[in-house]
């Protein structure tokens, strides 16, 4: 590893040192349920076939916007590890369209968990989630990345959103 003048780590090795996003998701989660034990809200939505299958719709969606997003990196030998080099600057597949979609499709997993077990909590903490996950991984991501691409991910990120 390659420390700059600073004394921090070259941000073309790697993106990170830790990998927060699947922490950070677990945190959530495990939030939510003991929240929702130990302080339980009334959820504030009706509970009736649209708004539940809106929100299981959400869910359903992000678990399979996350299997796409993964097989585009599986597809192009790089890494979803989030504290990993990549290898590829992936511009395919739910990469068209968002620069973050894995991050995108937690917080969507999120917001379906939290309309199946009617958890105010977990809403609050897929924002909390978001939020974190953009300081901690999608910023170093976003610096590593213009450190081994320069000119491509410039290109990259000035056509395509970061969340929505």
């Amino acid at each position: 590893m390659t420390l700059s003048p600073s004394g921090t780590s070259d941000p073309a090795d790697r993106p990170a040192t830790f990998p927060w996003p699947p922490v950070l998701l677990a945190a959530a989660v495990a939030g939510g349920i003991a929240l929702g034990r130990l302080v339980p809200l009334p959820w504030p939505g009706t509970d009736d076939a649209a708004a539940r299958a809106v929100g299981l719709g959400i869910g359903a969606a992000g678990v399979l916007l996350l299997l796409w997003a993964a097989a585009t990196l599986h597809r192009h030998k790089t890494t979803i590890l989030p504290h990993q080099r990549a290898d590829v600057l992936v511009t395919t597949g739910p990469y068209r369209w968002r620069r973050n979609p894995i991050y995108l499709a937690d917080v969507m997993i999120l917001l379906g968990l939290a309309e199946a077990t009617k958890n105010i909590w977990m809403v609050g903490l897929a924002v909390l989630f978001a939020a974190l996950v953009t300081q901690l991984a999608v910023v170093p991501e976003e610096r590593h990345l213009k450190a081994r691409f320069g000119a491509a991910w410039d290109d990259y990120a000035a056509a395509t959103r970061r969340w929505i």
